[in-house]
């Protein structure tokens, strides 16, 4: 079969980003990784010696290099990622990869580049593993942290999801789950492994046509050992099994830069790892931009489709950093009666229940530029009639102001239909 794909692997993608900083001499897998990351938030790192490994972090950190990779604007992605979610399509399997050329049943990950990043954190962890499960015809794809706590085993962390119902399956027949934990991928794969879909919808086939609408060309996936197929141009492959054992995970800086608390949580036994010629280890800096937005930008076509069936016309949609992509949100829309501006809040907050903040604009304020959003709210918003508050609300366990319920606000800084002084006066 004919491969193609090749010029998103990360390593392709490094060569063409002149921004990213190359550490050639030896940094530490203990802490030390954490201190360049942090101070280069939104520019590539690459790590040439963790710790005698190759790594790289801060890949995905910025909305213009995601957009760049797939070939269109931050606002173009959205719109694409909306119309893979309702049109997936079979990724193309191909007969071999660069990773067949080093298949490893005898390893130990405890020497490996997998690093500590922050002194309470519990352990070392795998941040941009992509889960990949299959049991009785349904495959899963989505994003888990991983404690590594053996030379072939870790303890990852798997909320009341999808992985979660496909584990308690395999248990019911007492059955491990087969996995596969891909670790450097495209933007096509990653963000689509993030979408919140409905159980049984295909994460892999919908990154098939994201890739297919931005690239026109195919996710090229390959059969490995087990039987599960996985990305083909990953840098690396862990193969193995989510086994009933389960173990203490954690403590762990999560997205908002708080300790998330130690839980027992499944055993992952790997069986086998597949690596490319000199791999590169991706990594995921919790807490800072990157993580932001492999969490976030996935949620915000959720969010368009859902206000989209609420008011007439949706211009764009951003989870923003400074609510960490994914407790605070700005929506732009153009009104048609009074009230869908409120109808917007009510839709938005709906879409992402992890969402406690969600200012909705006019089509003239740029969401992605906060001062503009600011300025909206200052001239177009008033509390007496713009404010929904909404108390004792589902949120995110994400979020440590929260208890078992929390309060969730909605601003309504668009216009009044009809009415006047509300526009800016530019410059002729």
């Amino acid at each position: 079969m004919h491969q193609t794909g090749g010029r998103l692997s990360v390593r392709e993608l490094l060569t063409q980003f002149k921004e990213t900083i190359v550490i050639k001499g030896h940094v530490s897998r203990e802490l030390e990784l954490t201190k360049t990351l942090f101070k280069e938030k939104t520019k590539p790192v690459l790590f040439e010696n963790l710790d005698g490994y190759r790594a790289v972090g801060n890949l995905w950190s910025t909305r213009e290099r995601i957009a760049q990779a797939m070939g269109v604007t931050s606002v173009e992605l959205t719109a694409k990622m909306m119309q893979a979610m309702s049109s997936p399509s079979q990724p193309q399997e191909v007969e071999n990869a660069p990773f067949d050329k080093n298949v490893l049943t005898e390893f130990d990950l405890r020497e490996s580049a997998i690093p500590k990043f922050y002194p309470t954190d519990g352990g070392r962890f795998v941040t941009a593993g992509v889960v990949i499960a299959e049991h009785d015809g349904i495959r899963n794809m989505s994003f888990h942290r991983l404690m590594l706590i053996g030379e072939n085993k870790f303890a990852m962390r798997v909320v009341p999801r999808h992985l979660y119902a496909l584990h308690k399956k395999a248990m019911a027949k007492g059955e491990d789950l087969k996995i596969a934990v891909a670790i450097g991928l495209c933007p096509s794969i990653m963000l689509s492994a993030a979408m919140n879909l409905e159980f049984g919808k295909d994460e892999l086939t919908v990154a098939n046509s994201l890739r297919q609408l931005c690239l026109g060309e195919p996710v090229c996936v390959r059969k490995i050992k087990s039987g599960l197929l996985v990305p083909a141009f990953a840098e690396y492959v862990f193969e193995g099994r989510v086994t009933k054992e389960t173990h203490d995970e954690g403590p762990f800086v999560d997205i908002t830069g708080t300790i998330d608390p130690i839980r027992k949580q499944p055993v992952v036994e790997i069986d086998r790892v597949y690596h490319r010629d000199n791999a590169i280890l991706q990594i995921i800096l919790p807490g800072v931009d990157e993580h932001y937005l492999m969490m976030g930008m996935p949620r915000e076509p959720v969010i368009q489709r859902a206000v989209g069936l609420a008011v007439p016309e949706v211009h764009a949609v951003r989870l923003t950093e400074g609510g960490c992509c994914w407790l605070h949100g700005v929506v732009s829309i153009t009104k048609q009666k009074d009230g869908d501006g409120i109808n917007a809040i009510m839709a938005a907050l709906g879409a992402h229940p992890s969402m406690k903040l969600v200012t909705i604009v006019d089509g003239d304020i740029d969401v992605f530029d906060d001062r503009e959003v600011e300025w909206a709210v200052a001239t177009r918003f008033q509390g007496h009639k713009g404010l929904v508050v909404i108390e004792n609300a589902r949120g995110s366990s994400l979020d440590p102001s929260a208890d078992e319920t929390t309060t969730k606000v909605g601003i309504d800084a668009t216009k009044p239909i009809g009415g006047e002084g509300f526009e800016r006066v530019k410059p002729v």
